[in-house]
């Protein structure tokens, strides 16, 4: 799905990546950290990503060049990449207690992050988009950490798999391999049928959906996952959340793993740092 290497902007001598260890809820978490920009300067921005791979699988490697780029091209952020428990170790909600105990972490570890911390973001593509939208949820039902903003990246919000797009993509003999590949995830990720309505599972399904952070959703025109990323986005609006719904063109998914490139493609780099600079431009209160 993605342009080739040649289409994307050249990474500067300023990059660095450093890998480290955060907590999760039950031990530490294989991490790295993205920055660019004045060596040894603090950014007022923290980004926290999580991976795609259906629950089950994927791993830091799968959006690094994504992320190389993104923490290139907003050089005010640092971005902090973490691992989670895949379902094949725990199944749901080791997962999202995870998610939400690295941004607890990083809460506490601000001066190891070159972070101020006063503004903090949540994002992910696919699996890892569903864990940044949950962890908005448990923030705000928690009472922390303070979110400036959330970034779902074809976001799988949708255990049901009822949405049309997803029967569209089934009714395709050659795309089909793709729903299944949904299916089987969700079926590792929550073997608990009563599970699949719960909202730190299925946040599409959520009926409490206010006073959440504003929110980036990006879909594209031909992934299974489009209906639900599109309807989730206008459930936030309709309970007074900002949120900003762009549809990628359409690209093939033939292959289960092109999520992740297509997060690499230069219009979706583009729509995430105009978000994340009109959230540098905000009063956004400092993470709690």
């Amino acid at each position: 799905m993605n342009k080739p290497a040649e289409t994307l902007p050249t990474l500067s001598d300023q990059l660095k990546i450093r890998s480290l260890e955060v907590k999760g809820a039950e031990g530490p978490l294989a991490a790295r950290l993205y920055t660019s920009g004045d060596a040894g300067a603090k950014r007022d921005m923290l980004l926290v990503f999580f991976h795609a791979g259906g629950f089950v699988g994927g791993d830091l490697e799968d959006a690094d060049m994504f992320l190389r780029h993104l923490a290139d091209d907003s050089r005010q952020m640092a971005v902090l990449a973490s691992a989670y428990t895949l379902a094949t170790e725990k199944p749901f909600p080791a997962a999202v207690e995870d998610a939400h105990a690295v941004l607890m972490w990083a809460k506490k570890n601000k001066a190891k992050l070159g972070w101020t911390g006063k503004q903090l973001l949540v994002a992910g593509i696919e699996a890892g988009a569903n864990l940044a939208a949950v962890c908005a949820l448990m923030s705000r039902d928690r009472g922390g950490p303070g979110l400036a903003g959330q970034i779902l990246v074809m976001p799988m919000l949708d255990p049901g798999l009822s949405t049309g797009s997803m029967r569209e993509i089934q009714a395709d003999p050659e795309l089909l391999d793709v729903a299944d590949a949904c299916a089987k995830a969700y079926r590792g990720y929550l073997p608990n049928a009563a599970d699949r309505a719960h909202p730190y599972a299925s946040p599409l399904q959520s009926s409490r959906l206010k006073n959440l952070p504003p929110a980036l959703i990006l879909s594209a025109e031909d992934d299974p996952l489009r209906d639900e990323a599109e309807q989730y986005g206008a459930k936030l609006q309709s309970c007074g959340v900002d949120t900003t719904i762009r549809r990628m063109l359409p690209a093939p998914l033939k292959d289960t793993e092109a999520r992740n490139e297509c997060a690499c493609r230069c219009i979706a780099l583009e729509e995430i740092a105009s978000f994340v600079a009109g959230l540098d431009r905000s009063e956004t209160p400092p993470a709690k």
